[in-house]
């Protein structure tokens, strides 16, 4: 009931629109290219650093950046989304069954929301300008796609049913991949296999937030892949989005890295469990419980390949 009675634009309503569990989701590919990158250059490849012109050593500024920049980015897509799915009717507190949104609420004014977002977005260039010198001229690129496709998810390609591409692609291959370039200057056909890994088991978080919503969605006219596909070929779907990278983490044993394949087999227990749990509830508020679960286990899967990798 706590949550109920927050003043607007306090510092808690400000924290509340923030998210702070979905930071987990921005740490995870950052956590994997980060000790791929350590691992490699800690065993000295000399193939690997063969283009590398500086000091082949681990860079701990760059890689604070690196994190930092995803937060910001996180909180800045939250703040996006929070804006503009209320101001189009997506959300409302009739309708709503996710977690509370701080437009919605009115804990946040549209207004003030509009400055967060101008500050957010000013803030994550701030923080990722600097990369430049350890990545090159090619992280404004980066950085500025990062920015528009930040904005193109919630205002038009969600609607279009593209989410679940951007997911892999924004907290899998980017990020995962320039994390580790930005340390050793390359990046090998194992860091790529791990970033569409990585993505694709964040994208479970995206498939259960869908699968409730999907009534309301397609009221809407938000014509996710869920609402598309169905309900059944949805749950095979979040299956799927654990199993495979499990599966395809078998390659990490026939290049000298076994724990990065038999530790996240936990994760997969977990994720399996869950899906049982979905499959159960169906539908309602309840399925935010298995939100919480989807974004718990995400964690644990990052937290135990990155494990594997350097153990």
């Amino acid at each position: 009931m706590k949550e109920d009675i927050v003043k607007q634009n306090s510092l808690r309503a400000w924290i509340l629109a923030a998210r702070p569990k979905t930071l987990t989701g921005a740490a995870v590919p950052v956590m994997i290219g980060l000790a791929l990158a350590y691992s490699d250059i800690r065993n000295d490849n000399e193939a690997l650093l063969a283009d590398f012109y500086t000091d082949p050593s681990f860079n701990w500024l760059s890689a604070l950046l690196c994190l930092l920049f995803a937060f910001v980015m996180q909180i800045d897509a939250n703040f996006i989304n929070d804006f503009f799915d209320y101001a189009k009717g997506t959300d409302n507190i009739e309708t709503r069954l996710g977690p509370k949104r701080a437009c919605t609420q009115g804990w946040v004014s549209l207004k003030a929301m509009k400055h967060a977002i101008a500050a957010t977005t000013v803030l994550a260039a701030i923080i990722g300008l600097p990369l430049i010198f350890y990545g090159g001229i090619e992280m404004i690129l980066v950085g500025l796609v990062c920015m528009i496709f930040c904005f193109l998810y919630t205002t038009n390609l969600s609607y279009m049913g593209l989410g679940d591409v951007l997911v892999v692609v924004f907290f899998g291959i980017v990020p995962v991949c320039t994390t580790y370039y930005i340390q050793t200057g390359s990046v090998t056909w194992l860091t790529l296999l791990a970033s569409l890994c990585c993505g694709t088991v964040v994208n479970s978080l995206l498939i259960v937030n869908n699968y409730r919503d999907r009534d309301t969605d397609r009221e809407a006219g938000k014509m996710t892949l869920i609402v598309r596909i169905g309900d059944h070929a949805s749950r095979m779907f979040y299956i799927a989005c654990g199993a495979l990278p499990c599966v395809v983490g078998t390659v990490f044993c026939f290049v000298g890295k076994p724990l990065a394949f038999v530790l996240p087999l936990i994760f997969l227990i977990m994720h399996l469990t869950t899906y049982v749990k979905i499959r159960k509830i169906d539908k309602g508020r309840q399925l935010n419980e298995c939100l919480g679960e989807t974004a718990r286990n995400i964690f644990v899967y990052g937290l135990l390949v990155t494990l594997g990798i350097l153990l």
